[in-house]
């Protein structure tokens, strides 16, 4: 039987942290489904970084669909589960259903894969990651701490079941890393 994973996003999720994984989940044959506040056609953004300016770029992306309401996903029914990042975890943090997903998969110790700004969504959870060990996009930082979580500076923190990226260059070994913790054999075929 396949795997079943849920990407958990929204509007404004970084383009390449929601690509990435959804292709090479389904690369791997792994059932995958997108959820987010509303099912619907999703905006991406493509963050990037311009030598001129101190913090990152933002233009307008690809779009992607959702397959799913967060009000329609029960969170039992998958092994495990990505947060991408972007701007999307500002605002899917703050929705009750997203909050209850993701406090299951640390409270049911199943994989988890959270990259960049996706931290921001275990900070609402606090009560499950405090202790743990993770890295985040650099200026989640405050968040991540004072969630009581320790944060870790380095591109990529396994802690248990938490695979944490700190941002999209960091793709190839963040999923290496969550599908070793799904127990999936990486295949290459010729």
């Amino acid at each position: 039987m396949s795997k079943k994973v849920l990407i958990l996003t929204g509007d404004a999720v970084d383009c390449l942290e929601v690509f990435y994984p959804y292709y090479r989940l389904l690369e791997e044959q792994i059932d995958v489904t997108i959820a987010s506040p509303t099912k619907k056609k999703l905006q991406t953004v493509c963050h990037d970084f311009l030598p001129q300016m101190e913090t990152f770029t933002e233009l307008v992306a690809y779009k992607i669909d959702s397959h799913a309401s967060v009000d329609d996903i029960n969170a039992a029914d998958f092994d495990a589960l990505i947060i991408p990042g972007g701007r999307a975890p500002e605002y899917i943090r703050m929705n009750k259903k997203v909050q209850e997903i993701t406090a299951h998969f640390l409270q049911e110790n199943k994989p988890m894969g959270v990259i960049c700004h996706g931290q921001l969504v275990l900070t609402t959870v606090r009560e499950h990651i405090q202790g743990r060990s993770m890295t985040a996009y650099t200026c989640c930082r405050p968040e991540v701490e004072a969630a009581g979580a320790h944060y870790v500076e380095q591109m990529l923190v396994v802690d248990g079941n938490l695979v944490t990226g700190h941002a999209w260059p960091d793709l190839p070994g963040f999923m290496r890393e969550f599908l070793n913790l799904l127990n999936v054999d990486e295949k290459v075929t010729v």
